[in-house]
């Protein structure tokens, strides 16, 4: 059974190690743990993981954030993926940082990745893993924020960020998205 896991990010040097792309670093932490490397192909860059009998195809798409559906959609065709095999990992400005939340379903929450996928698909029904990076920003510095580089503060959190989300991919493969969002859904 193959699984299409797809961190959302901006490629690029000026977008490396910045909040918005939580999900390129988490699954960049995923393959340099079981050393397997990305390789550039249509639509982003993938990499295959196995774990357990299953087969994660992990997509980080070249596509830029806001035009993320395009790269999802792609690869869920090539691939013969069903969309409940779908998760999507973004940012998430509302959760403080480090939560992680899945959901089977549900709005884009204001994330543009998300909106691109929705209208792409044609519905909101794949499941996301949205990690918490905070909202330390005041008013009106929303994209300075989430555009900018982790503080020291948090870039020492982030390796056991990262294992929180190697773990509930792992589970949304293995015992399935209700049972994942049980163990995923921390404080």
């Amino acid at each position: 059974m193959s699984f299409l896991i797809v961190g959302l990010g901006n490629i690029g040097a000026e977008y490396a190690n910045t909040r918005h792309n939580i999900g390129f670093n988490v699954l960049d932490s995923l393959a340099g743990e079981s050393n397997i490397s990305f390789e550039s192909s249509r639509l982003g860059s993938v990499a295959e993981y196995k774990y357990k009998g299953k087969k994660f195809i992990l997509l980080k798409p070249s596509t830029y954030m806001n035009l993320s559906g395009k790269a999802v959609n792609y690869w869920l065709k090539d691939q013969k993926i069903p969309v409940e095999n779908l998760l999507v990992i973004v940012d998430d400005l509302a959760l403080p940082l480090g939560t992680l939340r899945m959901r089977k379903q549900g709005s884009d929450g204001g994330h543009n990745g998300l909106k691109d996928i929705a209208e792409t698909l044609g519905h909101t029904n794949y499941s996301r893993l949205r990690i918490g990076i905070g909202d330390n920003f005041g008013h009106g510095g929303q994209i300075d924020f989430v555009l900018g580089k982790w503080s020291e503060r948090e870039s020492k959190e982030l390796p056991a960020i990262y294992e929180k989300a190697a773990e509930a991919i792992r589970s949304f493969g293995t015992v399935g998205v209700d049972r994942a969002m049980n163990v995923s859904n921390t404080k």
